[in-house]
């Protein structure tokens, strides 16, 4: 007998609910599509591409919405014989310098065989073997940075490429850059000439509400899963869950696979609104745990301290980082650990944030408060204390009261 056998009681083609499915079309987002095109009809036009800026959380569309286009942009520009386009991706997750994002460009150019080093060379010089590249190629270019906000405050390669064809770099292309962003704070932080250039042109991606989601969900759903086996209330669970959270079309979907897959290694044969509620605190908990897994014991416990602040906060006052420092520093002893300076203390909290399990809000109270930050935890308490528990710090707090307390003051 063999040990694998293909399962064919719910779903018929689950790939259409991956992350890397490409639909044909695209559900619930007309206006930012119309306005998206817009923007990108000078290229078909022959002339210089805008650059846009997109932003909106994660899961809202701005990366589907963006190869869409761009694969049909590419399609229709065939029919013209004086216009060429060429379109290159980069996900900036990993690049998190203009030194960085300068080499893969180059790379993503270039021949496997020929493809160069991420280290060894003056960055003025990558620039030179960029701008050669892109001439080679001629006609309009545009580059789509993805997570763009991962390169940080080195941003001049922001800066080089709109305005390398005006500084004489190229002569035969020309540049078009999409930054895709789940910060909008991100412009805050740009040099005020890259913000001018980076954000010419701006499209924001609001969250899905519920509606959107269902709408959404039952399209994908019609072709993922057999006739008959998604009870009812399960794509409207799925969606209400995703929109009471961040209006994520991926954590929708998400959700709706999961629940498909515990119906199917349970051999149930529907899918339940209460396979819905079992996914929905797996994929908390993996979330969790994939935020944490690379933190440092000081990082386990800063995110402790707000866990701990949250739960004793009575007043529902906002939690700050003197506060919560406090309490970083009573767990840090509580373990035989040495605390933190408050800059390296911050640092971990900033992190946090970016990971997504807490949600930092700035505020600027002039020269009466000054500029300070707010912190709140953005992940459920219940999983995040379920994912204490498994670390081996464990047995050093007492978890158990954290979470009666919790559970007391009904934040779980």
């Amino acid at each position: 007998m063999a040990l694998f056998e293909r399962s064919e009681d719910i779903f018929e083609d689950e790939n259409v609910l991956h992350d890397d499915y490409q639909p044909q079309s695209l559900e619930e987002r007309d206006n930012e599509l119309d306005q998206y095109t817009g923007y990108l009809q000078p290229v078909i036009n022959g002339s210089q591409p805008r650059n846009i800026f997109l932003y909106g959380k994660t899961g809202v569309g701005k990366t589907a919405a963006t190869k869409y286009l761009l694969h049909h942009l590419e399609e229709d520009a065939e029919q013209y014989d004086d216009v060429d386009v060429t379109t290159i991706y980069l996900n900036c997750e990993d690049l998190t310098s203009s030194y960085r994002v300068a080499v893969a460009l180059v790379n993503s150019l270039r021949d496997p065989t020929n493809q160069i080093s991420r280290t060894g060379y003056p960055l003025n010089a990558v620039y030179e073997m960029l701008w050669e590249e892109l001439d080679s190629i001629g006609g309009s270019v545009l580059i789509v940075l993805d997570e763009v906000d991962y390169i940080g405050d080195d941003d001049s390669i922001l800066y080089q490429l709109p305005r390398a064809r005006s500084n004489d770099k190229i002569e035969n292309a020309r540049v078009g850059i999409i930054g895709i962003s789940n910060d909008f704070k991100f412009r805050d932080k740009l040099d005020p000439r890259v913000e001018d250039t980076l954000c010419e042109r701006e499209l924001h991606f609001p969250p899905y509400d519920a509606t959107d989601l269902k709408n959404i969900l039952e399209r994908r759903a019609d072709r993922a899963f057999e006739s008959g086996v998604l009870d009812g209330d399960v794509v409207p669970l799925c969606a209400a869950f995703a929109a009471q959270d961040k209006g994520s079309a991926r954590q929708a979907l998400d959700l709706l696979l999961e629940a498909g897959d515990l119906a199917r290694r349970q051999n149930d044969q529907t899918v339940t609104e209460d396979h819905v509620r079992e996914a929905k605190q797996l994929l908390e908990k993996q979330r969790i745990e994939e935020s944490m897994k690379d933190l440092t014991s000081h990082g386990h416990l800063a995110l402790l301290a707000v866990v701990s602040c949250t739960v004793a906060n009575q007043e529902d006052v906002p939690l700050q980082k003197q506060t919560i420092y406090e309490q970083y520093q009573d767990l840090a002893t509580a373990t035989d650990r040495d605390p933190l300076g408050g800059r390296a203390f911050h640092n971990h909290l900033a992190e946090l944030s970016m990971l997504g399990v807490l949600e930092r809000t700035k505020r600027n109270e002039g020269r009466a408060g000054g500029i300070y930050y707010e912190y709140e935890v953005d992940v459920p308490l219940d999983a995040a204390l379920s994912t204490f528990e498994h670390l081996h710090m464990s047995e050093e707090l007492d978890l158990d009261s954290l979470r009666k307390n919790a559970r007391k003051n009904g934040l779980i």
